[in-house]
């Protein structure tokens, strides 16, 4: 093979640049989706801890737009802070990370809420109301939020 033919001191700076690259991408994300990864560590801790009994419990489906709210919240969120730092929107970048993604970490959620909490359990339901709410902001992310800041669409 290639890296076979390698001097080792090449192989140290080939693993060295990437190890570099691995970390220009991570602060890529941490400067500038702070908010979005915010929201997600909120989501989570929601997720997991045992809500407190209040007089809303009374209400018909009050955890199912809940579960809208912060899904949609969620997915607001990363499209704002997308389209603050994109000329134009790329169909493919926008619809697996702020589409496909936050689909992906609501079903582990309702998963792992399943089989892994004593306290909690998952719910198709929910899971539904994740997607309407995460639908419902790639909606407006992809036909309001672009006119309002002036951008393009490609991809």
């Amino acid at each position: 093979s290639f890296f076979s033919l390698m001097p080792q001191k090449y192989k140290r700076f080939s693993y060295f640049c990437t190890k570099l690259a691995s970390i220009l991408i991570m602060k890529h994300y941490l400067v500038n989706y702070k908010f979005s990864l915010l929201i997600v560590g909120v989501i989570l801790y929601l997720s997991f801890f045992t809500p407190p009994k209040t007089e809303l419990d009374t209400v018909t489906n009050i955890d199912k737009l809940a579960h809208i709210c912060m899904y949609g919240g969620l997915c607001t969120i990363l499209w704002w802070e997308y389209l603050r730092t994109h000329a134009s929107i790329h169909r493919l970048r926008t619809l697996i990370g702020a589409v496909l993604l936050p689909i992906t970490l609501s079903g582990v959620i309702e998963l792992l809420q399943e089989y892994a909490t004593t306290n909690r359990s998952g719910d198709w339901a929910d899971m539904i109301a994740n997607c309407i709410g995460v639908c419902a902001a790639a909606l407006l992310g992809y036909f309001v939020f672009p006119r309002w800041m002036n951008r393009g669409t490609r991809g």
